[in-house]
C-alpha cells in the first residue's frame, strides 16, 4: 500500500525521487517505475502501480464497450496517463506537461492513498489537506469493519 506524504525536491532535469516505500510498493510488477496522469478532480496527479491500471481496466470491463462514461474514464485515466520508469536512483522524470497541469514549482509532495497516491504542489497540498481533514472527521462514520478472508480465499 502507498502510505505517509513525503515532500522531495525536484533537480534541475526535472527528475525528483520516489519514497523508497512506494517504490517498495511497485517493485517485482514486471515494469520498474510508476504510472501518472491528470487528475480530473483538481490541479494535482493521480498515480499508481500496474496493478492499479490492471483494476480500473477489470472495473471498466464491466461497462458496455460504447458506454459514454467508460470512453470518458478510459480517456481520462489510460490516455493521460505515462509510465515513468526509474532510474538507478529509484528518480522519475516528470513530463513538463504533467509538471504544468500540477503547478509543481522545485518541489513535489507524494500523498499515499492505499492502492493509489497523489503527487501535489506542496503550497497545494497544505491547502488541501485541511479541507480534507474536516471532510475525513464529518465522514468518520462510515467506516465499518470488514471480516478478513479466510486462507485460501473463502469468505470468513
Amino acid at each position: 500500500m502507498f502510505l505517509s506524504s513525503v515532500t522531495n525536491k525536484v533537480d534541475a532535469k526535472g527528475r525528483v525521487s520516489v519514497p523508497a516505500d512506494f517504490r517498495a510498493v511497485v517493485a517485482g510488477s514486471g515494469f520498474d517505475g510508476i504510472v501518472v496522469w491528470p487528475s480530473f478532480d483538481g490541479q494535482y496527479l493521480e498515480g499508481g502501480g500496474m496493478a492499479l491500471m490492471e483494476e480500473y481496466q477489470r472495473s471498466l470491463d464491466t461497462l458496455d464497450y460504447y458506454d459514454e462514461g467508460r470512453i470518458a474514464l478510459q480517456r481520462a485515466i489510460f490516455a493521460a496517463s505515462r509510465p515513468l520508469q526509474f532510474d538507478t536512483g529509484g528518480r522519475i522524470s516528470l513530463p513538463k506537461d504533467l509538471h504544468d497541469y500540477a503547478g509543481l514549482n522545485g518541489h513535489v509532495t507524494f500523498v499515499g492513498l492505499g492502492r493509489r497516491f497523489e503527487i501535489w504542489s506542496p503550497i497545494a497540498h497544505e491547502e488541501r489537506a485541511g479541507q480534507m481533514r474536516k471532510l475525513a472527521k464529518e465522514n468518520r462514520h462510515r467506516l465499518r469493519p470488514v471480516p478478513a478472508p479466510l486462507p485460501g480465499g473463502g469468505p470468513s
